[in-house]
């Protein structure tokens, strides 16, 4: 971390585009924040756009701005991030996630400067920005699979700033921890296995998991010691030491299964949140169905009991693979002289209302 601090300092001399990568959770954003900070555009504005968070017509009048009468609810001329952030700096986060089109418009910005907003027939303006991207995704394989342009990756890609994930840093979990116990006011301190489970817990959400786990036991510890039956049930025992595995997707979702399966946590208190934060991708999630049905032979209605889920919810826990695209085919668990005729009908069953809350989403 160290080195890498010193190399947003060299970064934030020049006005070259910087790409920060890094899993869910490691703090990108915070390098930005530093490197436009000690920029010589720190006196001007720093403005984030998330480009994972809007859609593709939502993202475009985010950026570019829209004039009075372009789409429905348009009712006034509104300016965009990049003119916003002019001699500032633009924070474009999970750059990875934007649709060809919407690369192809960022392309052109970035060759001329000028902006050109959604219902105009012509460039508005031109402007000075630095942009700076994160992604906690490879855009070199999605340049292999056609889902990123190459020109744009190597646009952006000027600087490369790589962020490595908590595991790989555990000397930093003890004083990131004391930070946030500092920061919340509260004389809080740690049994030796408290503080030793600390150590060797992977942490999957990286610094953002650490600062909830912190938080939460400032506010449900009793006294003003952390003793090991304090922390989250993930953390206890086996499955969230740290080990150097090839597949971290495989290695993410045996940790979780055993959270589930053998510790004897809640799909909804423990999995759900993690996916809603996006400390955890729909591989992982997926990688975790996978194990559930191998252990249940394809059946999701047993695999309920594995994960934790009431009978009741086999509904909502349906639905939310539907909506996620998280769902996995029973074929290859069971054969289909075994399986009812409703579910080796589909490679994957789908329950009524699934579409209803994914469009809700």
């Amino acid at each position: 971390m160290t080195e890498l601090i010193a190399l947003a300092e060299r970064a934030a001399e020049s006005a070259a585009k910087v790409l920060i990568t890094g899993e869910s959770g490691v703090g990108k954003d915070l390098i930005a924040h530093y490197i436009h900070s000690h920029s010589a555009r720190k006196q001007s504005p720093f403005v984030a756009v998330n480009c994972a968070g809007l859609t593709e017509s939502l993202l475009e009048s985010e950026l570019f701005g829209h004039v009075k009468g372009s789409f429905t609810g348009a009712y006034r001329d509104k300016r965009g991030k990049l003119q916003l952030a002019h001699r500032g700096t633009l924070f474009l986060d999970e750059v990875g996630e934007m649709s060809l089109r919407m690369q192809a418009l960022l392309l052109r910005f970035l060759e001329n400067g000028e902006i050109q907003a959604v219902g105009s027939d012509q460039s508005e303006a031109r402007v000075d920005v630095r942009v700076i991207a994160a992604t906690n995704r490879n855009l070199s394989d999605l340049v292999a699979t056609g889902q990123f342009r190459e020109d744009l990756l190597y646009r952006l890609r000027v600087i490369h700033l790589h962020v490595p994930p908590l595991r790989e840093r555990p000397e930093d979990i003890e004083a990131l921890t004391t930070h946030f116990i500092k920061r919340a006011n509260r004389p809080l301190t740690f049994s030796d296995d408290a503080l030793r489970a600390f150590q060797r817990y992977r942490w999957p959400g990286n610094v953002r998991e650490l600062q909830n786990v912190v938080e939460q036991l400032l506010w449900l510890t009793p006294e003003d010691t952390v003793r090991t039956e304090h922390l989250p049930m993930s953390m206890r025992t086996g499955p969230g030491l740290m080990a150097p595995l090839n597949d971290r997707r495989r290695q993410v979702a045996d940790d979780l299964y055993e959270a589930l399966v053998r510790q004897g946590a809640s799909f909804w208190e423990l999995v759900y949140p993690m996916f809603l934060a996006r400390d955890i991708t729909r591989q992982d999630l997926r990688e975790l169905v996978r194990r559930g049905l191998r252990e249940s032979r394809g059946r999701y209605k047993s695999m309920l009991k594995l994960f934790g889920i009431s009978s009741r919810d086999y509904r909502r826990f349906m639905n939310f693979l539907a909506a996620h695209d998280c769902g996995i085919g029973v074929r290859e668990f069971r054969s289909e002289a075994a399986a009812p005729p409703s579910e080796t009908s589909a490679a994957f069953p789908v329950v009524a209302g699934a579409r209803e809350e994914h469009t809700a989403a």
